[in-house]
């Protein structure tokens, strides 16, 4: 695992993504492979494989002492330590990739996301006016990567805002090529060119070299 850097500008907020296979040798995760190939049991592996990844980041940013804490989920489905609730934690995962994010005096929230086809309901649904003018231009495969750009920095935001899916992810504005921003006090962080699937880390800001963004 490479050493982890603090996101730009952000001093205590970590974020992290790899694909499963690179992640399988984890104890955690040996028994668990074979699973993967009955029905349901791909969504477990990558469930296992993104709280095998952030106990790695908390290893790095926090501690192996923090990073052995037990994991609890509040009623929305948000992950926390309970014995450490001022470090927020986030994971996530989507087609064979898993991302994961601390911040160490706050909450945050993180998303991968494939593309999946970009259809013209999905464009009106979650995206800004003017954005959907950017993304008809667009050539489809263009389309489909820069709506997951979209979708993982929207759910992003909603996971560090604690509200999931309650928060209407898709009418958080994000403008096409956009790779930073705020909302509702949160800032966000799309990882453009870093990984070759959409990541995007939003937080809460917690600490002096985290200040409020304006809307």
């Amino acid at each position: 695992m490479r050493r982890i850097e603090p996101v730009p500008g952000c001093g205590s907020v970590y974020a992290e993504a790899s694909t499963i296979a690179a992640l399988r040798g984890e104890p955690a995760l040996a028994a668990d492979v074979q699973s993967a190939r009955n029905p349901g049991g791909r969504r477990v592996c990558e469930r296992l494989a993104a709280r095998v990844l952030l106990r790695r980041l908390l290893t790095e940013v926090a501690g192996p002492g923090v990073a052995g804490l037990p994991l609890g989920a509040r009623p929305a489905g948000q992950p926390f330590l309970a014995a450490r609730p001022e470090i927020g934690v986030s994971l996530s995962h989507t087609s064979g990739w898993v991302a994961a994010a601390v911040h160490l005096c706050g909450a945050v929230g993180v998303d991968v996301q494939a593309a999946v086809p970009a259809s013209d309901r999905l464009v009106r649904r979650c995206c800004t006016p003017s954005a959907q003018r950017a993304m008809f231009w667009l050539p489809q495969a263009d389309r489909d990567t820069e709506l997951a750009w979209i979708w993982s920095v929207q759910e992003a935001c909603v996971k560090a805002a604690g509200l999931g899916l309650a928060g209407l992810p898709w009418t958080i504005p994000v403008e096409v090529g956009e790779d930073s921003g705020g909302w509702r006090g949160i800032r966000w962080l799309a990882f453009r060119h870093r990984w070759p699937v959409a990541v995007s880390c939003a937080h809460a800001p917690g600490s002096r070299d985290d200040p409020p963004c304006a809307d």
